[in-house]
């Protein structure tokens, strides 16, 4: 009987990955590694500026020079991750936020106009994100005029702070597109909070007139 199938030594094995792909993907990862490093240095610093303005802004009640320098780095951060940064766009988030935050604080600090997500150059998502988290910094301006005794000035950053909630609260999405609703929630509790603290001061702010009405007619 002859015996048809091949022997081992007959049977063709396959080449394998090709050297030049293998040798593309090494030198596509290096690129992204170092990509990805360059990212993370953007972000840091834009991250660090933003949070330095902030506390400048709440500590003089000024907004610093540097303002300029956050929508510069946060209109290219933006641009750089469309041209360049495909897949690794979770890695400048809360950078791209904070800058928002802190540009919106700045706007709030000179009584100017809101900038839009266009403006700045940044996404929506991003710019809601940083819009949630401002609500809590018109809060700290708010409890600052109290603070004072300055009740007609707290009075109108807890406008403000309705106004930013109010526009927060208009955006309805799926987590899965942004986390808006833990942001949505805490800003209306912050406002809800904020607004029986200036009632409260309110209240008692006619009581200390009352008071001193009554001393007066009663002083010989």
């Amino acid at each position: 009987m002859t015996n048809d199938s091949p022997s081992s030594g007959d049977v063709p094995v396959s080449t394998g990955i090709p050297e030049s792909a293998l040798t593309a993907i090494e030198a596509h990862l290096k690129h992204r590694e170092l990509r990805r490093e360059d990212l993370y240095q953007r972000a840091r610093r834009l991250r660090r500026l933003a949070q330095a303005t902030m506390t400048r802004i709440h500590s003089t009640g000024h907004v610093p020079p540097e303002e300029a320098e956050i929508r510069r780095s946060m209109a290219e951060l933006s641009e750089w991750l469309r041209r360049e940064g495909r897949g690794d766009e979770p890695m400048a988030a809360d950078a791209l936020q904070e800058a928002v935050e802190a540009v919106l604080l700045a706007c709030a600090a000179n009584h100017a106009p809101f900038p839009g997500p266009s403006d700045l150059g940044v996404d929506p998502e991003h710019y809601l994100l940083g819009l949630g988290d401002v609500v809590g910094e018109i809060r700290r301006r708010v409890l600052d005029r109290l603070g004072r005794d300055d009740l007609p000035g707290a009075e109108a950053e807890l406008v403000l702070m309705e106004r930013l909630t109010q526009s927060l609260l208009r955006f309805d999405t799926t987590r899965a597109i942004v986390p808006l609703k833990p942001k949505q929630d805490t800003a209306r509790a912050l406002l809800e909070r904020t607004r029986g603290e200036v009632v409260m001061a309110r209240h008692l702010v006619r009581v200390r007139h009352h008071v001193e009405s009554v001393a007066r007619k009663e002083a010989p």
